[in-house]
Parts: structure tokens; sequence; C-alpha cells
């Protein structure tokens, strides 16, 4: 399984560290799992075995060190991560407002181990969280060590949503409470800003945008392919799972066939499947089965990068028509730097994406016959259909790259620190900066971003 805030996380680190900065990619739970060569730490914190067994057990806060190691080790972590039931918002209640409680919850030796080793090894300029969820350390950070911290949001309230009484109640008042102790909060989408800013409660100058952004090099176009060989074909790039809506695509691609349009049109699947949402997968193949259309439906499986790229090169459009309002959409960009369109729901972050990249087309959220219309559409005209792919290649290359999205975190950086310029080493020749090249000004800042 690739994580899409881990693929996010370790392509601007990667990008950062090409702008010769100092970066340090902190795995927290388990390990990175990511298609690109990750650039994260050998080192794992808040194991998610030991931060568990912790919760259940709060003797084994006092275990030592070594066993400490082994339960951490992220072999064995990735290990136990493979043959669970996933990270159900449902079940995890009180692990999370445990969690969130940072040195007064059950995992206080945790809190401990990362402050020791951020204030003795690291010593960092800057600490930016992938979520506030596992910012639970964040006032002993700010106690020891002091720096500017930085979270970047990225679906944190799609799992605290889900929370039973009383926990969800408990997880909303902490991370509100957490949220006044953070200097930046980042985010992709304006949408999503807005409304976690009603959430957790945070000002209009404490949150900023960076571009959702994919490193291209590997993304030929396939726009101007033949495909005459082959029937026209819809993709869906996610985990198959609910939230992700793929049985608004089942039923739209059954009202698909329906309509006679189009009779040899194609599915092809790819995306992780978790133990807990087999039953869901066993249905949808039950209702393609009943429709006669088994035949037309090709799932793959989780995908590395190559076989990605292969599979974006299999459809014409790709569609994932998720039932919660997406925040990001990595998916939408990794289809479009590769030249294909994409058809989206108008809700979340796609609104946004189409007014600034173009590339495809939105339909009415959870209409499964407004998805289906506009599936035929766009499948009746190939050829419109691989023009508006390409024009949307030409703004992912132009406005969305890790290498842009980078950049602009570092600008952000920068603010903090003139900010308050006590808390960070970064300094900048003002005059040098101005004249300097998009490479130049990363150089000048001096210190380490982290």
């Amino acid at each position: 399984m690739y994580c899409g805030s881990c693929l996010q996380d370790n392509a601007v680190a990667r990008a950062m560290l090409k702008l010769g900065n100092d970066v340090v990619l902190v795995p927290t739970y388990t390990p990175i799992l990511t298609d690109e060569n990750s650039v994260s730490s050998n080192r794992l914190f808040y194991g998610g075995l030991n931060v568990y067994l912790q919760q259940c057990l709060p003797v084994l806060a006092r275990l030592p060190k070594w066993m400490d190691q082994f339960l951490n080790s992220p072999r064995l972590v990735n290990w136990v991560a493979s043959r669970s039931m996933g990270t159900s918002a449902k079940q995890l209640g009180a692990l999370t407002v445990s969690m969130l409680q940072g040195h007064d919850g059950r995992q206080r030796k945790e809190v401990d181990r990362l402050v020791d080793w951020l204030s003795s090894e690291m010593r960092p300029d800057f600490i930016i969280f992938s979520n506030l969820l596992i910012g639970g350390a964040i006032p002993e950070i700010k106690r020891r060590i002091g720096c500017p911290t930085v979270v970047l949001l990225q679906g944190d309230d799609i799992f605290f949503e889900q929370l039973a009484a009383p926990y969800k109640e408990q997880a909303l008042e902490l991370l509100r409470s957490l949220a006044k102790q953070i200097d930046l909060f980042l985010v992709h989408s304006r949408d999503y800003g807005q409304r976690m800013q009603d959430k957790l409660g945070f000002d209009d100058l404490s949150w900023a945008m960076v571009p959702l952004a994919i490193d291209p090099t590997d993304f030929a176009p396939v726009y101007g392919e033949s495909r005459a060989d082959r029937a026209p074909t819809i993709g869906y790039l996610a985990r198959l799972a609910p939230e992700k809506g793929l049985h608004i695509l089942v039923d739209a691609f059954v009202d698909l066939h329906n309509r006679g349009t189009l009779p040899g049109a194609r599915l092809e699947i790819a995306g992780w499947l978790g133990k807990q949402h087999q039953p869901y997968w066993d249905d949808l193949q039950k209702r393609l089965a009943k429709a006669g259309l088994s035949h037309l439906v090709n799932y793959r499986g989780s995908v590395d990068r190559a076989a990605k790229i292969d599979f974006l090169k299999s459809i014409d459009v790709i569609c994932v028509p998720t039932v919660y309002q997406e925040p990001k959409g990595l998916f939408v960009l990794e289809a479009l730097a590769a030249g294909v369109p994409y058809v989206q729901p108008n809700h979340g972050a796609f609104p946004e994406m189409n007014a600034a990249l173009g590339g495809g087309w939105l339909f009415q959220a959870n209409d499964h016959a407004a998805l289906a219309a506009k599936l035929a559409e766009t499948l009746l005209d190939l050829n419109l259909a691989r023009t508006i792919g390409g024009q949307g290649r030409m703004a992912v290359l132009g406005q969305a790259t890790t290498n842009q999205a980078a950049q602009r975190l570092i600008e952000l950086l920068e603010g903090l620190a003139k900010r308050d310029p006590r808390k960070c080493s970064v300094e900048l020749d003002q005059a040098k900066y101005r004249s300097a090249s998009d490479y130049q000004k990363s150089r000048l800042v001096r210190g380490n971003l982290r």
C-alpha cells in the first residue's frame, strides 16, 4: 500500500534536498511507504505496535529500552500492519485521545523519546507535522525546544469525525487546544483550509496554501498514443473503500452499459484493499456479476510506481468519485501528468483543481446517473478527451510540481522566521534574495528546514 500523504511528503522532501536544504523526514506509527525512493529516516517514533500495547497495558510504559527498540522495529511494525484490520477510527477512540494528550497520556514515554532525540541530535529550526492527530508532543516540543511548529492538514477530520462518543468530542477539544500552539497550518485547498478553520478555531493569519504536487519526471504523456486496439476505458486509482466512492463508479458503470452507447467500455481498478473492506469489494463484484459486466472489469491490486504508470497508459479517463469532500486528490495530478483527463465530483478540492489546472470535468457529487452521463460524454469523444488531458498535463508541469511546492514551503518558513527570528536561525540577505534565481534563493536559506 502506498499512502497519498506519504507520497506527497516524501516527494516534497526530496525536492527540498535537491535544492540544497537540510531536511529530515521522520516516520511515525509505521514506516513511510512510497512508490518513489524514500528519503525518510530509519528511525521510527510512536511505533504503532508499541503505542497500542501501551494503551492496552499501561505497565508496558516501563519496558526497558531494548524492548522498545524491538517493538518499534520497522520490519516488525510492517509485518503486524500487513496482518491487522486497519486503523479504523471506530476502534481507536481511546488511543486517539491518549495520543493527543501527549505527556498526560499513556504514551508519555514515546513523547519523551521523540523530544529527547529532536533536542539532542536534530536541534531543528522548524518542525512540520504531516497532520495534527500526531501532534500530542507539540506542547513538550514548545517547552523544551521552542522552534516554530507547522502542521500540514490533509484529512485529519475524516478520521476524527468517525470516532465514537465520547472520544470524538474529547479529541476535538484536544485538537482545538493544540491548534492554539501551532505557528502555521498548511493546506492544499482553500475549501479544506476554511472547513478546518471552522472546526479548530484558528484565525485567518494562521494558515496558508501550498500546492498539491508530484514529481512528473517519469510520467510520459500518453494522450498521443493510438488507442484503436482497445475499448474505451475508465480508470479508478485509490484505496478500495466506501469513502472513496468506488460503489458510485460501479453503479455508474452499470448505468453506462444500460444506455447501450458504449457496449465495450471497460473499467480498470488499482489500489490497496484492506481486510476490513473485503466485504465491500465482494458486494461490488456481485453487483457487476448480476449486471453481466464482470468480464469488463479488471482489478490490479496495489500498484508500485512502474505499475501505476502502466495503469495510466491503459485508461482514457480517471474517476475516483469520493463520498467525502476530498482535501487533496493526488491521483488527479498523477493522471494529468500522463495526459489522462479526469471526471470528478464537484466538491472538496476538485473544483479548485479544475479551475486552476483544467484537464477534466466535474459532475454532481454522489449522483451515479450524473456520473454515467459525464463518462459517456467523455468516452464518446476521445479526441477531445485527449486534448483536454494534454492541456492538463501542461498545467501540472507549469504549476504543480514538487519543486514548486518546495519553493512555496521555503517561502512560508522564511515568513515564520521573520515573524519571530528569536525562534530559529534562518537569516536572509533581502537584497540578494530579491535578485536571486529560484535555486539561489533556496541556498540563501541558512539553517535547517525539517
